[in-house]
């Protein structure tokens, strides 16, 4: 990582190249992200309450302790990975330290919340709906947003060569 922080981005037209290559990927990934959740429920309350805590008279179960453990398992491992990977490509840029820190606690912060929402509206209260909706948009933006400042900042470094 350290061609960002030295300038030898410039002249390392493969490594940007493989790095944008990433970031397609997880733009790629970005966007399953959101169809898996659109699948599953949509922005409204009553869909969330309905996939987390089941609905007899559509005969649709609720989610079930092991079934969410095993989810939380794995996407605290793989979301914690991604956002690693993405705020250190992030940190390496020229953007100021105060969007790197903001941007970086935010990623974190609404990859957790988005992964833990979902069982404070199963087992808590199902008025967490709101919680989940809200960190499910937020930890999409905020991935969108590190993709885009990356990109930009492998385009700003391009052009100045």
């Amino acid at each position: 990582m350290r061609y960002f922080v030295n300038g030898e981005q410039q002249r390392k037209l493969l490594l940007n190249a493989l790095v944008l290559m990433f970031l397609a990927y997880m733009f790629l990934q970005w966007i399953s992200n959101g169809m898996m959740y659109f699948h599953r429920m949509d922005l409204t309350f009553d869909s969330v309450v309905t996939y987390y805590c089941g609905n007899e008279e559509q005969f649709i179960p609720a989610k079930s302790y092991d079934g969410m453990l095993e989810v939380l398992h794995f996407h605290l491992f793989s979301m914690g990975m991604l956002a690693v990977t993405l705020t250190h490509l992030m940190l390496m840029t020229d953007f100021s330290t105060h969007l790197k820190i903001w941007l970086s606690s935010l990623t974190f912060f609404s990859a957790l919340a988005e992964e833990l929402a979902g069982w404070f509206v199963r087992f808590v209260h199902p008025q967490f709906a709101y919680f989940k909706i809200a960190m499910f948009l937020l930890l999409e933006l905020s991935l969108l947003v590190l993709i885009v400042t990356i990109v930009l900042s492998l385009i700003k470094a391009r052009t100045k060569m």
